[in-house]
């Protein structure tokens, strides 16, 4: 998906992304510089919520393999 950017800087985010993460007037977003590529994650009201049973059932050391796991496949 593709938006332009305003002379103003601003721009619009797609109505399926918004209605797929629950974005709406006033959410925060996180804008993350990685060198090449810029990363926007939306901000959860609540961030400790929203982690509550993510790694339910898996060992700690786990669950953060596999977290970098796929940070690694993702920077390939």
């Amino acid at each position: 998906m593709r938006s332009t950017v305003s002379s103003r800087g601003q721009t619009t985010i797609p109505a399926e992304i918004r209605k797929k993460y629950g974005i709406k007037g006033k959410s925060k977003l996180q804008w993350i510089d990685e060198g090449k590529i810029i990363t926007v994650v939306p901000v959860a009201d609540d961030p400790i919520a929203s982690f509550r049973g993510k790694f339910k059932g898996k060992g700690l050391m786990e669950a953060f393999l596999e977290g970098r796991r796929e940070e690694r496949e993702r920077d390939e």
